[in-house]
C-alpha cells in the first residue's frame, strides 16, 4: 500500500492544534491518526471509493468547519455501465461460439472518468459531487486543491485531470468554470496562492506551467518554467508565498522564487525520485523546515532562506 500524507490544523484541542496526521492510501481510505504523546492511533477514517489514486485536498473554511476533497467513483453507476458493457459482448461470445469475451468497439471505459466528492468535516456529510461533462474527456482527477479568495467566501476547486488539463469548479453551484488545457501530459501535481491570485503546475513534461484565474474565473496560462529534466512529482508553495519547491523523477528537488520565477537552488541529496515535499507551520519564521520523501526510502528535512 502506498500512503501520501499531509498535515492540517484538524482537529484542535483547547484551542490549538493537536498533534495528529492525515494520510491517504492505495487501500481507498484516508485515515485521522493521534500522534499525541507518542501515540499512533487511527482515530477515524474516510472512504474514497476511488480506483484510482489522486491526492485529496482539506480546506479549513471555518473555525471547527473543513471541507475535504476526494476523487469518487459512484459505484451503482458503474454496476449500470458494467451491465450496458458487458450485454453485447456476451452476445457476440454466443453468436459466435468463441471461448473468450469480446467487447464491442465504442463500448464505455468504465473507469474513464472518475467524479470528485467534497465532503465537510467532521461530519461527513456530502457538501457536492462535481461531474465532468460527459464530452469533456478529461480522464482521471490526478490532484485537487481547495481555496477561497478571503475568509468567508465561497470555495472553489482547482483539479487536475489525466488529459493534461485544468479545471476551475465553483462548489457552490457544483459547475465548471474554465478548463486550460495546459500539459500534454497527465497533470501530476498543483498548488494555488488565493493571495496573489496564480498557481502552479508539473507533468512528466520537462516544464511548469504557471496560470491564473482572470476576473471572469476564466483559466488563463501566464508562463511556463523549462526544466532541465522531465518529470514533476510534486509542487509546494511555502505557507509565506515567498518560494517555489518541486520534487523531481531526477531525484532533486528544486526551488524558485515565487515572486519572478526565479531559480534559487537545486537540492542533490536522494537517489530516487522525490514523490513529495512540504513545508512546516512555525509561529517563528526562522524555524520552518522544508521536508522531502523519496522513492529511496529516504525523507530529508532542510532550513532553508528563513529570516535570521
Amino acid at each position: 500500500m502506498s500512503v501520501a500524507g499531509f498535515f492540517s490544523p484538524f482537529p484542535k484541542k483547547n484551542g490549538r492544534a493537536a498533534p495528529h496526521c492525515n494520510s491517504q492510501g492505495r487501500d481507498q481510505n484516508i485515515r485521522l491518526w493521534d500522534l499525541a504523546e507518542g501515540r499512533t492511533a487511527v482515530t477515524d477514517s474516510v472512504g474514497t471509493k476511488s480506483f484510482g489514486f489522486c491526492r485529496c485536498s482539506l480546506l479549513e473554511v471555518a473555525e471547527g468547519r473543513w471541507l475535504l476533497a476526494l476523487p469518487w467513483k459512484d459505484l451503482a453507476e458503474v454496476g449500470e455501465l458494467t451491465r450496458k458493457a458487458l450485454a453485447p459482448a456476451v452476445f457476440l461470445q454466443i453468436a459466435s461460439g468463441a471461448s473468450c469475451t469480446y467487447l464491442a468497439p465504442g463500448q464505455p471505459n468504465l473507469f474513464s472518468q472518475c467524479q470528485v466528492r467534497v465532503l465537510e468535516l467532521p461530519s461527513k456529510n456530502s457538501v457536492c459531487t462535481l461531474k465532468p461533462e460527459p464530452d469533456a474527456k478529461l480522464g482521471l482527477p490526478m490532484c485537487l486543491k481547495l481555496w477561497q479568495p478571503n475568509t468567508g467566501s465561497h470555495p472553489f476547486l482547482l483539479a487536475g485531470y489525466e488529459n493534461g488539463s485544468l479545471a476551475l469548479w465553483n462548489l457552490s453551484m457544483g459547475k465548471t468554470l474554465s478548463r486550460l488545457a495546459c500539459h500534454q501530459e497527465p497533470i501530476m501535481s498543483l498548488d494555488f496562492d488565493s493571495e496573489k491570485g496564480k498557481g502552479v503546475s508539473g507533468s512528466s513534461e520537462k516544464q511548469l506551467c504557471v496560470w491564473n484565474p482572470d476576473e471572469q474565473q476564466k483559466l488563463q496560462l501566464q508562463n511556463t518554467i523549462s526544466l532541465t529534466n522531465p518529470g514533476v512529482a510534486d509542487v509546494v508553495l511555502r505557507q509565506d508565498r515567498k518560494i517555489l519547491a518541486t520534487g523531481g523523477w531526477d531525484y532533486r528537488v528544486r526551488l524558485f522564487g515565487w515572486k519572478k520565477l526565479k531559480p534559487l537552488a537545486v537540492l542533490d541529496y536522494h537517489t530516487a525520485t522525490v514523490h513529495c515535499v512540504a513545508f512546516s507551520v512555525h509561529a517563528q519564521p526562522r524555524e520552518r523546515l522544508m521536508a522531502a520523501a523519496s522513492k529511496d526510502h529516504r525523507i530529508s528535512v532542510w532550513s532553508i532562506y528563513n529570516p535570521t
